[in-house]
């Protein structure tokens, strides 16, 4: 047998990207009720045999969706790594706070949601999703100790972070029905002046 070309291996790469994308979208818009594989094949301008081939389940396509969307995430937290370790002190917390709450306030944990709710009632998704958010919810905590320059050695750091990306879901939550703006900024300074004042503190 003759080894498949790489231009048909990128366009099936690329029909897999376009469906894993279509299916972000439709969970954030639509939510998993209104989110099936015919709806995400027009989406994403394949045919629904196409999608099958890719994914043989509603289920496979969704749970790798959401795995995309856990990349992307921690993609965006990565690249927000770079500049914020670039600068140090109070202008270093307030970085890292405003990325981390955004990590939690934009369409990419929407959609994740739609499917956090899914899971709920749906036992093929749950031990997967289970999985998956206890793997980003590791690499998320461990990235936010290192935008935050924070010692967990110290008595209450880590229940201060862990504290922090709670309240961060929290607002990511309330930001689905209405712009929650004005009252996440009054909130995300509290945090900050918390988070700076326990970091700065001296070691007894």
């Amino acid at each position: 047998m003759g080894t498949v070309s790489a231009p048909k291996q990128d366009r099936s790469r690329a029909t897999r990207q376009r469906l894993l994308e279509a299916a972000v979208e439709c969970l954030a818009e639509h939510g998993w009720a209104g989110s099936t594989v015919s709806v995400v094949a027009e989406r994403a301008g394949v045919s629904r045999g196409a999608a099958q081939h890719h994914f043989r389940t509603r289920e496979d396509l969704f749970t790798a969706a959401v795995e995309y969307v856990a990349e992307q995430r921690l993609t965006a937290l990565r690249n927000a790594l770079v500049p914020v370790q670039l600068i140090s002190g109070p202008a270093r917390t307030y970085g890292a706070v405003q990325e981390l709450v955004g990590l939690f306030t934009g369409p990419l944990f929407r959609a994740a949601l739609q499917l956090w709710i899914a899971a709920t009632n749906e036992e093929q998704l749950r031990a997967r999703v289970t999985d998956l958010e206890t793997r980003v919810g590791r690499e998320v905590h461990r990235m936010a100790v290192e935008l935050l320059g924070a010692d967990e050695r110290r008595p209450g750091v880590r229940e201060t972070v862990q504290g922090f990306l709670d309240m961060a879901r929290g607002l990511g939550l309330a930001n689905l029905l209405t712009d929650d703006s004005a009252r996440r900024e009054r909130v995300v300074a509290h945090w900050e002046g918390v988070l700076r004042e326990l970091l700065e503190r001296p070691t007894s």
